[in-house]
């Protein structure tokens, strides 16, 4: 084994370790609020460099042998880029937001951006992972720094009820996922997702059928997707809104990662076993989470739900077991982290002049008499997440279908076109409280530049500019995609 290569192919993950570890040290001494800003940007240009040390194994469409460190457990491929790219983006987000919010309150602490940075080397190893114990490494650590993180707000009881809602669900979907893994190991003889490629090949028993279906149970926990999507509102609702940005972005992008991961190698050889559970899954969520966000007057729960509908549409391009359908959920994935982070950013921006967080619908009725920009940019992200042209949200919806359509699945895109009408309904109920209604006059606190910066940087990524993206995203993504997947 060449240590100095599987140390060159892991630098992004070391460096995570490293400073992880050195900004510990630092928080243990360093208790002003000062203090946690500087070890906030210290993370924030951790992540970058991070970015810098990726970004050319996309570039580069990285795959094969040549990307596999440590004896195999780990590769660095442009699938895994794409994805970590993403994480550090969304994950660079949450932190500049946090210091503002949390310290409205006195409670911020430079434990925040440390626990954020080894959620995301638990996120590295997730989309790195060629067999189940990485798998499961990287999995629990992103899971224990983001029970942390749920309940950071030690003073308010909503937080330690999201803290431990999550920490309980969170325990079991681990279990399903452990116990399917190893009825896998046991049927298979391996932990490589190569090599259980190669052992269920053919006919597959019903054993290792059972680990397929407990290893997507678990999974299923982790990306929100119906019927295991429980947790979501109550966890979304009760976290600090920057830790809500953080798990609905960057957490979200790696276990979809990882879904695909597994779906395509592990068990790309049983798509006829797996593909029915997904398309259930794909269907069940975009209808949930569109209908259940109808009857929501909390921001953040409807936001929740829209993210278990989100799921949905993007689980659309994994059932169609492709390339073509790998790479449209990326591409898919894209604009909806930068849709995602604009919602999260702007509900943040909704303070009353006292700095108090306005969350419910009606306390933003009338938004546009009195902070026209807010509420522009408010509405792009509910048009966009509503896939309603000419906004790039649109083309996230159009390419997932047209990778349906072209795997011959046209039901399924059929049917999923016609669910998406039903959740533009409560998207343009949000944009019609906010025009229409008379005003409430409560959102009216000032925002922080970063905040300021951040949505307008979002508002330009889903306006029809972000078309000017779609030939250098659908060309990385489909790069990434057949790294992962032979075309």
């Amino acid at each position: 084994m060449d240590f100095v290569q599987s140390f060159r192919l892991t630098a992004p993950e070391v460096l995570f370790s490293l400073s992880g570890l050195v900004l510990l040290l630092g928080a243990a001494w360093s208790r002003s609020d000062a203090g946690a800003r500087v070890i906030t940007w210290l993370a924030v240009v951790v992540l970058s460099v991070a970015a810098v040390l990726t970004a050319p194994a996309l570039l580069s469409g990285a795959k094969g042998p040549e990307t596999l460190a440590f004896s195999g457990l780990f590769a660095a491929t442009a699938f895994a880029a794409f994805a970590k790219l993403l994480i550090f983006a969304a994950a660079g987000a949450s932190l500049v937001v946090a210091p503002a919010f949390f310290q409205r309150v006195g409670a911020y602490r430079p434990e925040y951006p440390v626990l954020v940075l080894f959620a995301v080397l638990g996120m590295c190893l997730m989309v790195s992972a060629t067999n189940l114990l990485t798998l499961y490494i990287g999995l629990e650590l992103n899971s224990l720094a983001a029970y942390v993180l749920a309940a950071f707000l030690r003073n308010d009881d909503r937080s330690a009820e999201a803290g431990l809602k999550y920490f309980v669900l969170g325990s079991l979907a681990s279990g399903i996922l452990l116990f399917g893994t190893s009825l896998t190991y046991g049927f298979a003889g391996t932990i490589d997702f190569a090599g259980i490629a190669a052992a269920l090949n053919g006919k597959i028993s019903t054993g290792a059928i059972f680990g397929l279906v407990f290893v997507f149970a678990g999974l299923a926990f982790k990306i929100s997707a119906v019927p295991f999507h429980m947790w979501t509102p109550d966890v979304y609702e009760g976290a600090p809104t920057p830790v809500t940005t953080f798990f609905a972005s960057a957490p979200k992008v790696a276990a979809l990662a990882l879904t695909v991961i597994v779906a395509m190698t592990a068990f790309g050889n049983q798509v006829a076993a797996w593909q029915p559970i997904v398309i259930f899954a794909a269907l069940a969520s975009i209808v949930v989470g569109a209908l259940g966000a109808i009857g929501q007057t909390n921001l953040k729960r409807l936001l929740a739900y829209s993210s278990i509908n989100n799921v949905g549409f993007l689980l659309i391009g994994l059932a169609t077991a492709t390339p073509k359908g790998v790479a449209a959920m990326l591409v898919y994935l894209a604009v909806y982290v930068a849709m995602t982070i604009g919602g999260f950013v702007a509900l943040l921006m909704f303070k009353d002049a006292d700095g108090e967080p306005v969350e419910d619908l009606s306390d933003i009725a009338g938004l546009s008499r009195h902070r026209k920009v807010l509420a522009a940019c408010f509405a792009m992200v509910m048009f966009s997440l509503a896939g309603i042209p000419p906004l790039f949200g649109f083309w996230g919806k159009f390419v997932v279908f047209q990778a349906a359509v072209e795997a011959g699945m046209v039901p399924l895109a059929a049917i999923g076109i016609a669910a998406s009408v039903i959740g533009a309904f409560y998207y343009l109920k949000v944009v019609k409280v906010m025009y229409f209604d008379e005003p409430a006059m409560k959102a009216t606190g000032q925002s922080d530049w970063m905040h300021q910066a951040l949505l307008a940087i979002c508002a330009l990524a889903i306006s029809p500019a972000g078309y000017l993206l779609t030939k250098c995203l659908a060309g990385l993504s489909l790069s990434a995609a057949t790294s992962l997947i032979a075309p």
